[in-house]
């Protein structure tokens, strides 16, 4: 399945990069899955985008939950909680 990914803020300053396309493989169903496989990689991966982080994720620019499925051609955006004051 090719994905577009998108990441923001400190997730781009972590991973170094602020998008790429892939061909997930056909057991990456999920925004879940897609995360899994994405630490996977190791690091810097892992620590960015370790399971205990609070990470929002948004399917099509629109937010959605872990359990999300993706679809083929899908832009998925990941960025950290936002906070305001």
């Amino acid at each position: 399945m090719k994905l577009e990914l998108r990441f923001f803020a400190s997730l781009r300053e972590g991973l170094g990069l602020s998008g790429e396309s892939i061909d997930a493989p056909p057991e990456v169903k999920t925004i879940a899955d897609l995360r899994s496989y994405l630490v996977q990689r190791g690091n810097p991966w892992v620590e960015v985008l370790a399971s205990g982080k609070v990470i929002r994720c948004a399917l099509n620019q629109e937010m959605v939950s872990d359990s999300t499925p993706l679809v083929e051609g899908a832009e998925v955006a990941f960025f950290p909680p936002v906070t305001g004051g």
